[in-house]
């Protein structure tokens, strides 16, 4: 193909992946999490939209919970990119609108790729290609969405019936179709539909002449969006700012029902790749390799008189006997037994957490709770006193604050700490401590070139994350 014209890749990376719990939760969702190998699903993706001759640097839709999440695994990928902060979930159809008004407002017949941070691809040059063979049909004007081969009668995923030919590999859309029964995805399968993948490729221009056509609203306050954008810099970072009051007039509506399933400019291509969205525990199962009993294990596990079942262990050691098609998850704080095709059902169990006081914290946060400067975890806690393991990455450092009701005992177990406290700085080393009174101005840095992990000791009357004032912050979190 002669084509030169490169692609702009916009990676949707804003939702939760409750059905993944608990290895997935509100504060650090599935696509951040190494489901699969060493990477996260958005590492993976990035790579697969990382050759320049294709692609140009990807433009992140995202929220501001996750934005030093996307930061750091995107530097870790070696890659640079626009990092576009929604202030609210508004579905899909708004977070592309307003990527395809950024992406035209740099160029007028910019053809853009959307694509999901959460979703696996077991071939990337299969992708690049299929993203290719693609292009011409979209510079043309076609919306083209990427269709995959079933490998089975999948009643979770929605469907597309191609139509005539259109050009190369690319055909117009016959039908959109909802996520079938099982005796439907049969049929589907014997008369050659197509999972819907929910990638599509399109100039900026005509996606939103079609959106201003079906959705006048979202079309409107995506321009109105794009014309207040506030660049934000955080150390060495840019971010993207949203207005929230321009972004919340629009309509949550997703892409499919805005656009896809009313166009006439739909097209879909076969790609000859294997795809997943890793929407439950069944998909990543069916997306692992498994032994032969039909087992797909990660971690510390052992099995016993078990098969076609999914276990993880992220750090105790887990041992099934005697069960078949399950899905057993462990991590620190939670552990989940289910039947392995739980679906929607995990998603209320959730919406339950999330209502009860007292386990409102298991739905959304993990116990390793991570920050723009690294993480911490909280290994005990009593009435008046918590400790917390702290690993604090190479040159950053905390904000410069200040607690009400409680003091703090650091002790370095790796690396070394610039300690202030009240204007005045020393160097703790391994095996070394610093205290923290109550009140105290304070500040921990690493100035070292290998992580820093210390133990904290809290002791007071509240013990909260909200008692922190701080007055000065590399993240502009003052």
């Amino acid at each position: 193909m002669s084509n030169p014209t490169r692609i702009v890749p916009v990676i949707l990376s804003g939702g939760a992946g409750t059905r993944l719990w608990p290895a997935s939760r509100e504060t650090y969702p599935k696509q951040f999490l190494p489901l699969l190998g060493a990477k996260s699903t958005f590492e993976e993706t990035l790579a697969r939209v990382s050759d320049k001759a294709i692609f140009t640097d990807p433009v992140i839709v995202t929220g501001e919970d996750f934005r030093f999440l996307v930061a750091d695994q995107l530097t870790r990928a070696g890659m640079t990119g626009r990092i576009v902060l929604e202030p609210m979930r508004r579905d899909s159809g708004p977070a592309i609108a307003v990527a395809a008004e950024l992406v035209r407002a740099s160029d007028p017949n910019g053809v853009m790729l959307v694509l999901a941070a959460d979703h696996l691809v077991t071939d990337a040059a299969a992708f690049a290609a299929t993203a290719k063979a693609g292009l011409d049909a979209a510079e043309a004007g076609a919306i083209v969405t990427f269709g995959i081969k079933p490998a089975y009668a999948a009643t979770g995923y929605g469907y597309i019936r191609p139509g005539a030919n259109m050009d190369g590999r690319v055909r117009m859309v016959g039908a959109f179709v909802e996520k079938p029964d099982l005796e439907t995805a049969e049929r589907f399968l014997a008369e050659g539909y197509l999972w819907n993948s929910g990638n599509f490729l399109f100039r900026a221009d005509v996606f939103l002449g079609e959106l201003r056509t079906f959705e006048p609203e979202i079309a409107a306050a995506a321009e109105a969006v794009a014309s207040k954008v506030v660049v934000d810099r955080a150390g060495t970072i840019t971010f993207e700012r949203l207005d929230r009051e321009a972004f919340a007039a629009s309509p949550a509506k997703s892409v499919d029902y805005a656009v896809m399933e009313r166009t006439d400019r739909a097209a879909v291509i076969e790609a000859d790749y294997a795809w997943s969205d890793l929407g439950s525990w069944n998909a990543l199962w069916d997306m692992s390799p498994k032994d032969e009993a039909g087992n797909a294990v990660r971690g510390n596990v052992s099995l016993a008189d078990t098969r076609n079942s999914y276990v993880a262990s992220e750090d105790i050691h887990t041992a099934v006997v005697g069960l078949d098609d399950i899905a057993v998850i462990t991590t620190k704080d939670a552990v989940l037994v289910a039947r392995r095709d739980v679906g929607n059902e995990l998603k209320l169990l959730v919406s339950t957490l999330r209502a009860a006081p007292e386990t409102a914290r298991l739905a959304d946060e993990h116990r390793r709770v991570l920050r723009p400067w690294g993480s911490y975890e909280s290994v005990d806690r009593g009435t008046r006193f918590q400790v917390k393991r702290i690993v604090v990455k190479p040159g950053a450092r905390l904000s410069l604050q200040k607690h009400f009701h409680r003091s703090e005992h650091w002790i370095v177990v790796q690396g070394t700490a610039t300690v202030e406290v009240d204007g005045a700085s020393r160097i703790v080393r391994e095996n070394e401590n610093a205290y923290i009174p109550l009140g105290a101005w304070h500040r921990l840095s690493n100035e070292g070139k290998i992580d820093l992990e210390l133990i904290e000791v809290q002791s007071g009357s509240y013990l909260g994350e909200d008692d922190i004032v701080r007055s000065e912050d590399d993240y502009k979190r003052v």
